[in-house]
C-alpha cells in the first residue's frame, strides 16, 4: 500500500490571480443558467442578456462575444 496522497486540482491552481468580481458574477450567471436547464448557447445567451453581468463594454452578449470572452478568461 503506497502513502501517496491522491492527486487532485487546486482551486485556481492554474490561474495567476483571485478572479475578479466581473468573473465571478459571469460565472455565477453560467451556473445559474445552466441550473435552470440552459445548454444550447443561444439559450445561455438571451439568460446572461437578462440576468447580467453585461457583455465587454457593456454591450449584450451574442454568440461570438460569449466564445471570445470565454477564451479570453480561459486563456
Amino acid at each position: 500500500m503506497s502513502n501517496t496522497p491522491p492527486l487532485y486540482n487546486e482551486t485556481h491552481q492554474h490561474r495567476d490571480a483571485a478572479p475578479t468580481a466581473y468573473e465571478n458574477l459571469l460565472g455565477d450567471s453560467i451556473e445559474r443558467g445552466f441550473a435552470q436547464g440552459l445548454h444550447e448557447i443561444e439559450a445561455l445567451i438571451d439568460y446572461l442578456n437578462k440576468a447580467g453581468p453585461a457583455g465587454p463594454n457593456s454591450q449584450p452578449w451574442t454568440v461570438e462575444t460569449f466564445k471570445a470572452e470565454m477564451a479570453r478568461l480561459g486563456a
